[in-house]
């Protein structure tokens, strides 16, 4: 059974929700990726998309945290979306895709709070997890050193 939050997470590159993940030329690690707050149902105007790039230190502490709103998923141009993906990576200049190791953190912009954020557990049978927030796309548990997620 967990005692507390994790001091680092490991994130390994994948073809799926870490697809973008690893380090920059000038050393620091990277997370680019794709929250979202969920619409009321299909086809509605509420919630968001976003692109977030989030830069760490080698400590693993972050450093920077770039979000973009792309509104609701209704209404994204999803080539636009593409096209800033490409464009935050290409700001990194030459990266290597690797595994990072970095510390939860949590950053407010428009009104939502983003980044790797610790959950304790519910009662004495449950364990903390490490959410990608908004919209609890990776979810870490330990072994936090494991590199894995559930999604």
């Amino acid at each position: 059974m967990s005692h507390g939050p994790p001091e680092r997470i490991a994130i390994d590159p994948d073809e799926h929700a870490a697809r973008h993940v690893g380090r920059a030329a000038d050393g620091r690690r990277f997370f680019l990726t794709n929250p979202f707050e969920p619409a009321s149902r299909v086809g509605a105007l509420d919630g968001g998309e976003f692109v977030a790039l989030y830069l760490f230190d080698a400590h693993g502490s972050l450093v920077e945290a770039r979000i973009d709103a792309l509104g609701p998923r209704a209404t994204l141009d999803e080539d636009a979306a593409k096209a800033l993906v490409r464009r935050r990576l290409e700001e990194l200049g030459e990266v290597s895709f690797e595994r990072i190791e970095v510390a939860p953190f949590a950053v407010e912009r428009f009104g939502t709070t983003f980044g790797l954020i610790p959950r304790g557990p519910a009662d004495e049978d449950d364990e903390w997890v490490v959410e990608a927030q908004p919209g609890n796309s990776m979810a870490f548990y330990e072994p936090w050193d494991s590199g894995d997620y559930d999604t």
